[in-house]
């Protein structure tokens, strides 16, 4: 064992391959994670060093897993708390906080909302040998509000077709600078990588690299020249979509330090992700789910407000 891990020790409850054992006996590890412990000789069963993560195991078969240190992901995603807004047998409704990451990725050293989400419901980890097995879609680290997972290979497949054939509205709540004019338009413009920023997306000329993305806005509550709360839908979605298109237009979301910059009313990009209509893969119902506005969005909101003496649209209402 070297200084920078500890020993796992657990026992097959059932024959399986030794990758799903591992990872159903250890939730915030994905097959793909327990794949690359297995070739890199850091698994071993009945005392002998495992080489193929598709060997099988028998039921009642010891297993030491030689685990990095950093971080106790097990632990860790045991205690961060879910907040569900919906769940039945194949469909799992969050409101997912700000500053947790969706998936695990290269390089990613920290807990994140899968790792959470398999900790309380093992059976995702059956889903697929990848580290997005259950995920259906995503938001951005510091973006709040409804997010779904699958709790079965078939409503994943049924819940991402969905988002694939935009068969689902998308409606999100944001803070933007300055006063947008007009105060509702549509905005249709490629995305793609910003050539000059790495972490960052760009509307770039459609071809190549460009994927379509158009949203619409419409603003809800004007303060002054300072700001607006618009509502957001958006029919495709690419990766940092609304904070991309709202800076292209002029009005960067406020708190967004990638494309606008810090704002002392809220200590992250102002937008969340506030309503979302599906069909359940369950029983075909078609739904919608509201994610409560959180509290530092609140509190932005409501200093705005009183700043400028203006009347809560009947949309958000008081916030109260």
């Amino acid at each position: 064992m070297t200084a920078d891990a500890s020993i796992v020790s657990l026992v097959a409850t059932i024959e399986d391959r030794l990758d799903r054992v591992i990872a159903a006996a250890m939730p915030a590890l994905s097959r793909v994670q327990a794949r690359r412990l297995i070739e890199a000789g850091r698994v071993q069963v009945d005392g002998v060093t495992a080489s193929k993560a598709s060997a099988t195991v028998a039921a009642g078969a010891r297993i030491e897993v030689d685990q990095p240190l950093l971080p106790d992901l097990d632990r860790a995603a045991a205690d961060v708390p879910l907040s569900v807004l919906y769940e039945d047998e194949e469909t799992l409704v969050l409101d997912k906080p700000a500053g947790i990451v969706v998936h695990p990725r290269e390089g990613l050293r920290e807990v994140t909302l899968i790792n959470v989400v398999r900790a309380r419901y093992p059976e995702v980890c059956e889903i697929d040998a990848t580290d997005r097995g259950g995920v259906v879609h995503r938001l951005d680290r510091d973006t709040s509000g409804v997010i779904v997972f699958a709790k079965s290979e078939a409503s994943q497949y049924a819940l991402k077709e969905q988002w694939r054939q935009r068969e689902v509205a998308k409606q999100y709540l944001a803070i933007v600078e300055g006063r947008p004019d007009p105060a509702a338009g549509e905005i249709d413009a490629p995305l793609g990588p910003d050539p000059a920023d790495p972490r960052r997306r760009a509307v770039v000329e459609a071809g190549g690299t460009a994927r379509s993305a158009r949203s619409a806005y419409r603003v809800l509550e004007q303060y002054g020249d300072e700001a607006a709360l618009v509502l957001v839908r958006i029919y495709t979605g690419r990766t940092h979509q609304i904070r991309v298109h709202m800076a292209a237009v002029g009005h960067p979301v406020i708190g967004d330090f990638l494309y606008g910059g810090t704002s002392e009313a809220i200590a992250r990009q102002a937008l969340h992700a506030w309503r979302l209509t599906f069909t359940l893969a369950s029983n075909g119902a078609r739904r919608e789910f509201v994610a409560p506005v959180p509290p530092d969005l609140r509190a932005a909101i409501l200093e705005l407000r009183a700043r400028h003496a203006v009347t809560p649209a009947p949309e958000i209402g008081a916030l109260a």
